[in-house]
């Protein structure tokens, strides 16, 4: 079966690169040994995961 489209409020169908990337993520975060899931949230990586998530959407949404 080829890929689903979702229409439907909720949810949006992502590209399918983008799931790729998730699933590598998933089990080794850019290459640390681990995934997001199990890094300490007060380690260096996660720190800079959080501050390039807020640096991401500010640019995203125009707030300096």
């Amino acid at each position: 079966m080829g890929r689903v489209y979702n229409f439907s409020a909720g949810p949006a169908v992502l590209p399918e690169e983008v799931l790729k990337e998730a699933q590598a993520d998933m089990l080794d975060y850019k290459g640390c040994g681990m995934s997001v899931m199990e890094m300490s949230h007060r380690s260096a990586m996660f720190d800079n995961i959080i501050k390039e998530a807020e640096k991401d959407f500010r640019e995203l949404v125009g707030v300096p």
